[in-house]
Protein backbone atom coordinates (compact mmCIF):
# COMPACT_ATOMS: atom_id res chain seq x y z
CA UNK A 1 0.00 0.00 0.00
CA UNK A 2 1.46 3.50 -0.54
CA UNK A 3 2.15 5.10 2.90
CA UNK A 4 1.34 8.69 4.55
CA UNK A 5 4.68 9.13 4.36
CA UNK A 6 4.77 9.04 0.56
CA UNK A 7 2.36 11.91 0.14
CA UNK A 8 4.20 13.61 3.19
CA UNK A 9 7.05 13.52 0.96
CA UNK A 10 5.50 14.90 -2.28
CA UNK A 11 3.34 17.90 -0.06
CA UNK A 12 6.64 18.79 1.30
CA UNK A 13 8.47 18.66 -2.43
CA UNK A 14 5.81 20.87 -3.72
CA UNK A 15 6.45 23.62 -1.22
CA UNK A 16 10.20 22.97 -1.74
CA UNK A 17 10.83 22.30 -5.45
CA UNK A 18 14.54 23.33 -5.29
CA UNK A 19 17.80 21.11 -5.57
CA UNK A 20 19.11 22.19 -2.38
CA UNK A 21 16.37 20.84 -0.55
CA UNK A 22 15.55 17.83 -2.88
CA UNK A 23 19.72 16.57 -1.64
CA UNK A 24 18.92 17.21 1.72
CA UNK A 25 16.15 15.05 1.79
CA UNK A 26 17.16 12.68 -0.60
CA UNK A 27 16.28 9.43 1.55
CA UNK A 28 13.17 10.44 2.15
CA UNK A 29 12.54 10.60 -1.64
CA UNK A 30 14.49 7.40 -2.03
CA UNK A 31 12.13 5.74 1.03
CA UNK A 32 8.87 7.08 -0.92
CA UNK A 33 9.88 6.09 -4.46
CA UNK A 34 11.05 2.02 -2.59
CA UNK A 35 7.20 2.27 -1.68
CA UNK A 36 5.44 3.00 -4.88
CA UNK A 37 7.62 0.86 -6.80
CA UNK A 38 6.74 -2.15 -4.08
CA UNK A 39 2.92 -1.17 -4.85
CA UNK A 40 3.31 -0.89 -8.59
CA UNK A 41 5.48 -4.36 -8.65
CA UNK A 42 1.53 -6.01 -6.65
CA UNK A 43 -0.65 -4.37 -9.22
CA UNK A 44 1.85 -4.89 -12.49
CA UNK A 45 1.75 -8.93 -11.06
CA UNK A 46 -2.37 -8.84 -10.82
CA UNK A 47 -2.47 -6.82 -14.22
CA UNK A 48 -0.40 -9.98 -16.14
CA UNK A 49 -3.12 -11.59 -14.36
CA UNK A 50 -5.46 -10.74 -17.38
CA UNK A 51 -3.23 -8.81 -19.77
CA UNK A 52 -0.78 -11.06 -21.37
CA UNK A 53 0.51 -8.36 -23.07
CA UNK A 54 2.50 -7.49 -19.92
CA UNK A 55 6.02 -8.46 -19.98
CA UNK A 56 6.47 -10.59 -17.01
CA UNK A 57 9.95 -10.49 -17.10
CA UNK A 58 10.18 -6.30 -17.38
CA UNK A 59 11.64 -5.30 -14.15
CA UNK A 60 9.43 -2.69 -12.24
CA UNK A 61 11.75 0.19 -12.87
CA UNK A 62 10.97 0.52 -16.68
CA UNK A 63 7.20 1.18 -15.78
CA UNK A 64 8.46 4.24 -13.46
CA UNK A 65 8.99 8.02 -14.46
CA UNK A 66 11.69 9.51 -13.61
CA UNK A 67 11.02 12.59 -10.48
CA UNK A 68 13.21 14.97 -12.42
CA UNK A 69 11.73 17.68 -14.99
CA UNK A 70 12.71 18.34 -18.32
CA UNK A 71 13.06 21.80 -18.22
CA UNK A 72 15.18 22.94 -21.24
CA UNK A 73 11.90 23.68 -23.49
CA UNK A 74 9.72 25.26 -20.44
CA UNK A 75 9.32 28.63 -18.84
CA UNK A 76 8.35 26.70 -15.24
CA UNK A 77 12.04 25.58 -14.33
CA UNK A 78 11.13 23.52 -11.64
CA UNK A 79 13.34 20.84 -11.56
CA UNK A 80 11.13 17.95 -10.10
CA UNK A 81 7.55 16.58 -10.77
CA UNK A 82 5.68 16.81 -7.60
CA UNK A 83 3.90 13.63 -8.65
CA UNK A 84 4.78 9.43 -9.20
CA UNK A 85 3.86 8.18 -12.32
CA UNK A 86 4.28 4.72 -14.16
CA UNK A 87 2.93 3.89 -17.57
CA UNK A 88 2.17 -0.06 -18.01
CA UNK A 89 2.17 -0.75 -21.31
CA UNK A 90 3.28 -4.31 -23.16
CA UNK A 91 7.26 -3.15 -23.45
CA UNK A 92 7.43 -0.39 -20.54
CA UNK A 93 6.68 3.19 -19.94
CA UNK A 94 8.37 4.37 -23.42
CA UNK A 95 6.37 1.96 -26.12
CA UNK A 96 3.01 3.70 -27.46
CA UNK A 97 0.47 1.33 -27.17
CA UNK A 98 -2.40 0.76 -25.31
CA UNK A 99 -1.68 0.28 -21.07
CA UNK A 100 -2.45 1.60 -17.77
CA UNK A 101 -1.63 4.60 -16.14
CA UNK A 102 -0.77 5.07 -12.64
CA UNK A 103 -0.45 8.50 -10.96
CA UNK A 104 0.13 9.46 -7.43
CA UNK A 105 0.19 13.23 -6.43
CA UNK A 106 -1.39 14.53 -3.11
CA UNK A 107 -5.34 15.81 -4.37
CA UNK A 108 -4.89 14.67 -7.46
CA UNK A 109 -4.60 10.86 -7.92
CA UNK A 110 -5.91 9.01 -10.83
CA UNK A 111 -5.74 6.57 -13.18
CA UNK A 112 -5.96 5.86 -16.96
CA UNK A 113 -5.72 4.00 -19.67
CA UNK A 114 -6.21 3.57 -23.38
CA UNK A 115 -3.79 5.22 -25.81
CA UNK A 116 -3.03 8.75 -26.00
CA UNK A 117 -2.58 10.77 -29.38
CA UNK A 118 -1.43 8.30 -31.67
CA UNK A 119 0.45 8.54 -34.58
CA UNK A 120 -1.55 9.33 -37.54
CA UNK A 121 -0.93 6.12 -39.40
CA UNK A 122 -2.41 4.23 -35.99
CA UNK A 123 -5.24 6.93 -35.46
CA UNK A 124 -6.72 6.05 -38.68
CA UNK A 125 -6.54 2.03 -38.05
CA UNK A 126 -8.55 3.39 -34.78
CA UNK A 127 -10.98 5.29 -36.34
CA UNK A 128 -11.19 2.34 -39.23
CA UNK A 129 -11.51 -0.31 -36.18
CA UNK A 130 -14.60 2.02 -35.08
CA UNK A 131 -16.01 2.84 -38.36
CA UNK A 132 -16.21 -1.19 -38.99
CA UNK A 133 -17.21 -2.42 -35.62
CA UNK A 134 -18.85 0.31 -33.88
CA UNK A 135 -21.49 -1.67 -31.96
CA UNK A 136 -18.91 -3.98 -30.48
CA UNK A 137 -17.06 -0.51 -29.76
CA UNK A 138 -20.55 1.10 -28.22
CA UNK A 139 -21.14 -2.28 -26.13
CA UNK A 140 -17.40 -1.83 -24.63
CA UNK A 141 -18.27 2.21 -23.87
CA UNK A 142 -21.57 1.05 -22.60
CA UNK A 143 -21.00 -1.40 -20.05
CA UNK A 144 -21.94 -1.12 -16.33
CA UNK A 145 -18.50 -1.16 -14.65
CA UNK A 146 -16.75 0.85 -17.67
CA UNK A 147 -19.56 3.52 -16.77
CA UNK A 148 -19.01 3.14 -13.28
CA UNK A 149 -15.00 3.42 -13.35
CA UNK A 150 -14.83 6.21 -16.56
CA UNK A 151 -18.13 7.73 -17.38
CA UNK A 152 -16.68 7.99 -20.99
CA UNK A 153 -14.03 8.80 -23.49
CA UNK A 154 -12.13 11.93 -22.66
CA UNK A 155 -12.86 14.22 -25.28
CA UNK A 156 -10.26 16.36 -24.62
CA UNK A 157 -8.04 16.04 -27.62
CA UNK A 158 -10.77 16.03 -30.52
CA UNK A 159 -11.31 17.84 -33.66
CA UNK A 160 -13.65 20.20 -34.37
CA UNK A 161 -13.79 19.09 -37.99
CA UNK A 162 -14.99 16.32 -39.51
CA UNK A 163 -11.60 14.22 -40.79
CA UNK A 164 -10.56 13.07 -43.85
CA UNK A 165 -12.87 10.73 -45.10
CA UNK A 166 -16.05 10.70 -43.25
CA UNK A 167 -19.12 12.00 -43.84
CA UNK A 168 -20.65 14.65 -41.22
CA UNK A 169 -23.41 12.30 -40.31
CA UNK A 170 -21.47 9.39 -39.83
CA UNK A 171 -23.05 7.53 -37.10
CA UNK A 172 -19.46 7.40 -34.79
CA UNK A 173 -18.14 10.68 -36.15
CA UNK A 174 -17.74 12.25 -32.26
CA UNK A 175 -16.03 8.92 -31.56
CA UNK A 176 -14.21 9.48 -34.83
CA UNK A 177 -12.97 12.84 -34.40
CA UNK A 178 -11.04 11.57 -31.30
CA UNK A 179 -7.65 12.36 -30.87
CA UNK A 180 -7.02 9.97 -28.50
CA UNK A 181 -8.55 6.98 -26.93
CA UNK A 182 -8.06 7.67 -23.24
CA UNK A 183 -10.25 7.10 -19.48
CA UNK A 184 -9.17 8.30 -16.29
CA UNK A 185 -10.81 7.60 -12.86
CA UNK A 186 -9.91 9.73 -9.91
CA UNK A 187 -9.21 8.84 -6.59
CA UNK A 188 -9.12 10.37 -3.29
CA UNK A 189 -6.07 10.67 -0.74
CA UNK A 190 -8.44 8.61 1.50
CA UNK A 191 -8.06 5.63 -1.03
CA UNK A 192 -4.90 5.70 -1.87
CA UNK A 193 -3.90 5.79 1.27
CA UNK A 194 -6.20 2.64 1.64
CA UNK A 195 -5.11 -0.63 2.21
CA UNK A 196 -7.25 -1.40 -0.77
CA UNK A 197 -5.86 0.70 -2.72
CA UNK A 198 -4.06 -2.19 -4.79
CA UNK A 199 -7.03 -4.06 -4.86
CA UNK A 200 -9.12 -1.27 -6.33
CA UNK A 201 -6.31 -0.48 -9.16
CA UNK A 202 -6.77 -3.34 -9.93
CA UNK A 203 -10.47 -3.42 -10.68
CA UNK A 204 -10.00 -0.25 -12.79
CA UNK A 205 -7.22 -1.32 -14.80
CA UNK A 206 -9.02 -4.59 -15.69
CA UNK A 207 -12.49 -2.34 -16.43
CA UNK A 208 -9.94 -1.06 -18.66
CA UNK A 209 -9.21 -4.27 -20.71
CA UNK A 210 -11.37 -4.28 -23.17
CA UNK A 211 -10.65 -0.76 -24.66
CA UNK A 212 -6.97 -1.73 -24.84
CA UNK A 213 -8.10 -5.09 -26.38
CA UNK A 214 -10.14 -3.11 -28.91
CA UNK A 215 -7.44 -0.55 -29.98
CA UNK A 216 -4.76 -3.12 -29.73
CA UNK A 217 -6.53 -5.08 -32.28
CA UNK A 218 -7.23 -1.83 -34.53
CA UNK A 219 -3.34 -1.03 -34.49
CA UNK A 220 -1.70 -4.77 -35.00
Amino acid sequence: MIRKETFDFLRKLKKNNDRAWFEKNKPAYETAKENVEETLGAILKNIRSFDKRIDPDLPVKKYMFRIYRDVRFSKDKAPYKTHFGANMNPGGKKEHAPGYYMHLEPGGSFFAGGMWMPEPPMLAKIRQEIDYNLPEFQSILSNKTFKKYFGKLSDEDKLSTTPKGYLKDHPAIELIKLKSFIVVSDISDKDVLSKNYIKKATQIFQAMKPLNDFLQRAID
